[in-house]
Protein backbone atom coordinates (compact mmCIF):
# COMPACT_ATOMS: atom_id res chain seq x y z
CA UNK A 1 0.00 0.00 0.00
CA UNK A 2 1.47 3.23 -1.08
CA UNK A 3 1.07 6.25 1.19
CA UNK A 4 0.38 9.45 -0.57
CA UNK A 5 2.84 11.96 0.90
CA UNK A 6 0.75 14.86 -0.26
CA UNK A 7 -2.24 13.67 1.79
CA UNK A 8 -0.06 13.11 4.84
CA UNK A 9 1.40 16.59 4.59
CA UNK A 10 -2.02 18.18 4.28
CA UNK A 11 -3.32 16.22 7.30
CA UNK A 12 -0.33 17.20 9.47
CA UNK A 13 -0.63 20.87 8.46
CA UNK A 14 -4.36 20.80 9.30
CA UNK A 15 -3.63 19.48 12.81
CA UNK A 16 -0.87 22.05 13.35
CA UNK A 17 -3.06 24.94 12.20
CA UNK A 18 -6.02 23.78 14.30
CA UNK A 19 -3.81 23.54 17.39
CA UNK A 20 -2.34 26.97 16.77
CA UNK A 21 -5.75 28.52 16.36
CA UNK A 22 -7.14 26.87 19.49
CA UNK A 23 -4.07 27.84 21.53
CA UNK A 24 -4.25 31.47 20.35
CA UNK A 25 -7.94 31.80 21.13
CA UNK A 26 -7.48 30.26 24.54
CA UNK A 27 -4.68 32.65 25.46
CA UNK A 28 -6.63 35.73 24.36
CA UNK A 29 -9.62 34.76 26.53
CA UNK A 30 -7.73 33.54 29.58
CA UNK A 31 -6.16 36.82 30.87
CA UNK A 32 -9.44 38.76 30.43
CA UNK A 33 -11.29 36.28 32.67
CA UNK A 34 -8.92 37.03 35.58
CA UNK A 35 -9.72 40.83 35.53
CA UNK A 36 -12.89 41.86 37.38
CA UNK A 37 -15.47 43.62 35.18
CA UNK A 38 -15.60 46.63 37.50
CA UNK A 39 -11.87 47.21 36.98
CA UNK A 40 -12.29 47.07 33.21
CA UNK A 41 -15.16 49.54 33.40
CA UNK A 42 -13.22 51.88 35.68
CA UNK A 43 -10.19 51.84 33.38
CA UNK A 44 -12.44 52.59 30.41
CA UNK A 45 -14.05 55.58 32.17
CA UNK A 46 -10.69 56.90 33.34
CA UNK A 47 -9.32 56.62 29.84
CA UNK A 48 -12.36 58.42 28.41
CA UNK A 49 -12.39 61.52 30.68
CA UNK A 50 -9.65 63.89 29.65
CA UNK A 51 -9.08 67.01 31.78
CA UNK A 52 -8.15 70.05 29.72
CA UNK A 53 -7.94 73.73 30.71
CA UNK A 54 -11.25 74.26 28.90
CA UNK A 55 -13.09 71.55 30.87
CA UNK A 56 -11.64 72.83 34.16
CA UNK A 57 -12.80 76.36 33.36
CA UNK A 58 -16.25 75.10 32.40
CA UNK A 59 -16.50 73.14 35.65
CA UNK A 60 -15.51 76.19 37.71
CA UNK A 61 -18.03 78.33 35.82
CA UNK A 62 -20.86 75.90 36.58
CA UNK A 63 -19.89 75.78 40.28
CA UNK A 64 -19.80 79.58 40.52
CA UNK A 65 -23.15 80.06 38.75
CA UNK A 66 -26.12 80.99 40.99
CA UNK A 67 -29.28 79.37 39.70
CA UNK A 68 -32.29 81.69 39.95
CA UNK A 69 -35.48 79.85 40.94
CA UNK A 70 -38.95 81.37 41.47
CA UNK A 71 -38.33 81.18 45.23
CA UNK A 72 -35.01 83.06 45.12
CA UNK A 73 -36.48 85.64 42.72
CA UNK A 74 -39.40 86.22 45.10
CA UNK A 75 -37.03 86.61 48.07
CA UNK A 76 -34.89 89.04 46.10
CA UNK A 77 -37.91 91.13 45.12
CA UNK A 78 -39.21 91.14 48.70
CA UNK A 79 -35.86 92.23 50.05
CA UNK A 80 -35.59 94.97 47.42
CA UNK A 81 -39.09 96.20 48.28
CA UNK A 82 -38.22 96.31 51.99
CA UNK A 83 -35.06 98.26 51.25
CA UNK A 84 -36.61 100.66 48.75
CA UNK A 85 -40.00 101.13 50.45
CA UNK A 86 -42.91 102.90 48.75
CA UNK A 87 -42.22 104.82 45.56
CA UNK A 88 -45.07 107.29 46.13
CA UNK A 89 -48.45 107.71 47.86
CA UNK A 90 -50.25 105.76 45.13
CA UNK A 91 -48.05 102.70 45.77
CA UNK A 92 -49.28 102.37 49.38
CA UNK A 93 -51.71 99.49 49.95
CA UNK A 94 -55.03 100.44 51.56
CA UNK A 95 -54.29 98.07 54.47
CA UNK A 96 -50.98 99.80 55.22
CA UNK A 97 -52.60 103.25 55.04
CA UNK A 98 -55.36 102.15 57.43
CA UNK A 99 -52.85 100.67 59.92
CA UNK A 100 -50.84 103.90 59.94
CA UNK A 101 -54.02 105.98 60.39
CA UNK A 102 -55.00 103.77 63.34
CA UNK A 103 -51.70 104.63 65.03
CA UNK A 104 -52.46 108.33 64.56
CA UNK A 105 -55.97 107.90 66.00
CA UNK A 106 -54.61 106.01 69.02
CA UNK A 107 -51.97 108.68 69.72
CA UNK A 108 -54.58 111.42 69.47
CA UNK A 109 -57.11 109.58 71.65
CA UNK A 110 -54.47 109.18 74.37
CA UNK A 111 -53.09 112.69 73.78
CA UNK A 112 -49.68 111.04 73.50
CA UNK A 113 -47.46 113.65 71.88
CA UNK A 114 -44.39 111.38 72.04
CA UNK A 115 -46.23 108.66 70.09
CA UNK A 116 -47.39 111.24 67.52
CA UNK A 117 -43.82 112.53 67.19
CA UNK A 118 -42.61 108.98 66.46
CA UNK A 119 -44.99 108.87 63.49
CA UNK A 120 -43.89 112.28 62.20
CA UNK A 121 -41.31 113.20 59.57
CA UNK A 122 -39.41 116.39 60.37
CA UNK A 123 -39.53 119.17 59.45
CA UNK A 124 -43.34 119.12 59.73
CA UNK A 125 -46.00 121.79 59.21
CA UNK A 126 -48.10 122.55 62.30
CA UNK A 127 -50.87 125.06 61.50
CA UNK A 128 -51.00 126.75 64.88
CA UNK A 129 -50.69 130.53 65.28
CA UNK A 130 -47.03 131.58 65.48
CA UNK A 131 -45.79 128.01 64.81
CA UNK A 132 -45.72 126.99 61.13
CA UNK A 133 -42.84 124.64 60.31
CA UNK A 134 -41.36 122.67 63.19
CA UNK A 135 -37.82 121.57 62.39
CA UNK A 136 -37.09 118.81 64.92
CA UNK A 137 -38.76 116.28 67.17
CA UNK A 138 -37.48 118.15 70.22
CA UNK A 139 -39.10 121.40 69.04
CA UNK A 140 -42.34 119.53 68.39
CA UNK A 141 -42.40 118.03 71.90
CA UNK A 142 -41.76 121.48 73.39
CA UNK A 143 -45.09 122.65 71.96
CA UNK A 144 -46.82 120.41 74.51
CA UNK A 145 -49.76 118.04 74.21
CA UNK A 146 -52.34 120.67 75.27
CA UNK A 147 -51.23 122.96 72.47
CA UNK A 148 -51.10 120.35 69.70
CA UNK A 149 -54.20 118.32 70.63
CA UNK A 150 -56.92 120.95 70.35
CA UNK A 151 -60.54 119.95 70.86
CA UNK A 152 -61.29 120.52 67.17
CA UNK A 153 -58.38 118.31 66.05
CA UNK A 154 -59.29 115.54 68.50
CA UNK A 155 -62.92 115.50 67.33
CA UNK A 156 -61.95 115.44 63.65
CA UNK A 157 -59.45 112.60 64.08
CA UNK A 158 -61.83 110.59 66.27
CA UNK A 159 -64.65 110.73 63.70
CA UNK A 160 -62.43 110.17 60.66
CA UNK A 161 -63.18 107.32 58.26
CA UNK A 162 -59.94 105.38 57.86
CA UNK A 163 -61.59 102.44 56.09
CA UNK A 164 -61.74 104.32 52.79
CA UNK A 165 -58.57 106.43 52.73
CA UNK A 166 -57.78 107.70 49.24
CA UNK A 167 -54.22 108.64 48.21
CA UNK A 168 -53.45 111.98 46.57
CA UNK A 169 -50.29 113.82 45.62
CA UNK A 170 -50.30 115.33 49.13
CA UNK A 171 -50.87 111.96 50.80
CA UNK A 172 -53.68 110.75 53.09
CA UNK A 173 -55.86 112.79 55.44
CA UNK A 174 -57.14 111.62 58.83
CA UNK A 175 -60.15 113.88 59.18
CA UNK A 176 -63.93 114.01 59.53
CA UNK A 177 -64.03 116.21 56.44
CA UNK A 178 -63.49 119.52 58.20
CA UNK A 179 -60.44 121.77 58.17
CA UNK A 180 -58.77 120.11 61.18
CA UNK A 181 -56.77 117.06 60.13
CA UNK A 182 -53.54 115.13 60.38
CA UNK A 183 -51.97 114.33 57.02
CA UNK A 184 -49.42 111.64 56.24
CA UNK A 185 -47.57 110.64 53.09
CA UNK A 186 -44.60 108.72 51.75
CA UNK A 187 -41.24 110.17 52.73
CA UNK A 188 -38.02 108.32 51.88
CA UNK A 189 -40.03 105.21 51.11
CA UNK A 190 -41.92 105.18 54.44
CA UNK A 191 -45.14 106.62 55.76
CA UNK A 192 -44.93 109.65 58.05
CA UNK A 193 -47.01 112.60 59.24
CA UNK A 194 -46.21 115.63 57.10
CA UNK A 195 -48.77 118.14 58.34
CA UNK A 196 -51.21 119.00 61.13
CA UNK A 197 -53.95 121.47 60.27
CA UNK A 198 -56.45 123.27 62.51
Amino acid sequence: MRINMKDVTITILSFVLTGAILTGCGESRHPRQDIPQSSILQETVQDTVVETPETETATEAVQDTVVETPETEAKTETKAAQTKGYENNFAVESRAAKEFAEKIKNAAAEKDLEALAELTVFPVYVGLPNVGVVATKEDFLELGAKTVFTEGLLQSVEHSDIEHLQPSMAGFSVSDGGTANINFSVSNGELGINGINY
